[in-house]
């Protein structure tokens, strides 16, 4: 599994994804310091305790790598079906489902890893920022920030499994824009924030997202062999 792995990351040359995470967390970071400023100023969104700035920081973050996963999964998997290339890896003397499981596990760990660094980017950003020009009249201790860090795990992992449901979109009929699509409305629920509503921090329901995208994931690589190539 592990030289799939590899030979994935060759053949697509992944760099795209990292500029592009890289670019994304400075893109998160300016919009998270003009929402909170503008939210201070109007009282649109209460933003009173530093919980209440993660927890937009940790939405922006997830809801942008979901998009991010669908991508992946339209390069590394619904494209490989249209173009019929995915016949030539078939080819291989490995099985069909060990070449698909190698793929959603590379979408998966990429987007599990980019998330968690980019809330850790994202806001130790915003808290380097606040301390030159005070965008919240607080700040925030090194024990907050690592205790902010570890509640984030279980969140990335909910999210890692959920953005695997554009997968069951896009091979539906091989469609790019289909996969891509479906992120955004898989974001619209998962990613809700909203100071009365909190889905975003709902956790019974990140974990119900999660179970269906594995369920996805599972059923498309059990089904691989039967599946024709069109």
């Amino acid at each position: 599994m592990l030289h799939l792995l590899k030979l994935e990351m060759k053949k697509f040359n992944l760099g795209w994804y990292v500029k592009g995470a890289m670019i994304s967390n400075i893109i998160i970071t300016a919009i998270v310091c003009s929402v909170i400023y503008i939210a201070q100023r109007e009282g649109d969104i209460p933003i009173s305790t530093y919980q209440d700035v993660y927890v937009l920081i940790g939405a922006s973050v997830r809801a942008t790598f979901i998009v991010f996963a669908s991508v992946l999964i339209a390069k590394l998997v619904i494209e490989e079906y249209k173009n019929r290339t995915i016949l030539i890896m078939f080819t291989y003397p490995v099985s069909r489902k060990k070449l698909i499981a190698s793929k959603l596990a590379l979408i998966a760990f990429l987007t599990f890893m980019t998330m968690m660094l980019s809330n850790i980017v994202v806001a130790g950003l915003f808290s380097i920022i606040n301390i030159y020009f005070p965008i919240v009249p607080f700040t925030v201790t090194a024990n907050q920030f690592i205790g902010e860090v570890i509640n984030i795990i279980p969140f990335a992992i909910a999210t890692t499994g959920t953005s695997l449901i554009p997968l069951y979109f896009g091979m539906r009929n091989y469609s790019v824009p289909a996969t891509i699509g479906s992120s955004l409305l898989v974001v619209a629920i998962a990613c809700y924030y909203n100071p009365e509503i909190p889905l975003v921090t709902f956790i019974p329901l990140q974990l119900g997202l999660a179970a269906v995208g594995v369920i996805i994931a599972y059923l498309g690589i059990r089904n691989i062999e039967n599946m024709d190539a069109m």
